[in-house]
């Protein structure tokens, strides 16, 4: 978990398990206040606009290495559900990219949104003000004010996820996957999924689209681009799902 050490750190990984109930998770620490920061949401994994409100389907690996990112974390639902890249989908939810709504809100949901000098914050996809920058949109926020929202205290389903949190000075963002579905690891409710957000550092957190989905993606130092959990699209590990909306991180150079 993060300590003292790495606080001067623009990025920074974390992978770890939890004895009962069995999960494995895998998370990125992202300094907001780094000017090098790049944050980029997108509808699909590929470039261009929607065509009658339609996206390309990609999965997390490709939309990190098409866009020159260093990390990508899949975020809104969609549909249809395939592991094809290159199929149209339609988002269930909000983004706005470079202060463009490229996909509408969904008023039953919640989006993390960035806004100028570097603020972040977890709010309702109706309630997004006009200035934010880039936001992509989840599921219900999770973690709230540093404790768990009441919803989730007798939410039971458990599956692999995919989430983001904020620190509680608003200095941090946290991205996180959780592995499900295989025997080393189980998933995790709702709860539990808020509970190794606040660990971490987060005091305000949201569930992404999650299951087969789920897919945290890194660059690593040698260059290769991979998914640092085990997706499982189709109950097959190791298998990435082609998703829609995404969440990037790139920096101002190229990547390390």
């Amino acid at each position: 978990m993060p300590n003292s050490t790495d606080d001067n750190v623009f990025l920074a990984y974390y992978a770890g398990r939890v004895l009962r109930p069995r999960i494995e998770f895998n998370a990125l620490r992202v300094d907001l206040t780094n000017p090098e920061l790049r944050i980029l949401a997108a509808g699909s994994g590929h470039s261009g606009d929607p065509v009658d409100g339609k996206f390309l389907s990609a999965k997390v690996s490709t939309f990190v290495r098409n866009n020159n990112l260093v990390a990508g974390i899949n975020a809104l639902p969609f549909d249809p559900v395939s592991g094809k890249e290159g199929e149209t989908r339609t988002n269930i939810g909000i983004v706005i990219t470079g202060g463009e709504v490229i996909s509408p809100p969904y008023a039953k949901f919640d989006a993390l949104a960035f806004y100028a000098g570097g603020a972040a914050a977890i709010i309702a996809q109706s309630a997004i003000p006009s200035d934010t920058l880039h936001a992509v949109g989840g599921f219900h926020r999770i973690l709230e004010g540093n404790e768990l929202v009441p919803r989730v205290l007798n939410a039971e389903a458990r599956h692999p996820r995919s989430a983001a949190g904020i620190s509680p000075d608003g200095r941090y963002l946290y991205l996180l996957a959780i592995d499900g579905r295989r025997p080393g690891s189980i998933g995790s409710t709702e709860a539990e999924t808020a509970l190794v957000l606040k660990a971490l550092g987060a005091g305000e957190g949201i569930n992404f689209d999650g299951g087969g989905s789920s897919a945290l993606v890194l660059r690593y130092p040698n260059g290769k681009i991979r998914a640092a959990n085990t997706p499982i699209h189709d109950l097959i590990p190791g298998r990435e799902r082609a998703v829609a909306g995404c969440l990037g991180i790139g920096i101002t150079a190229a990547p390390p």
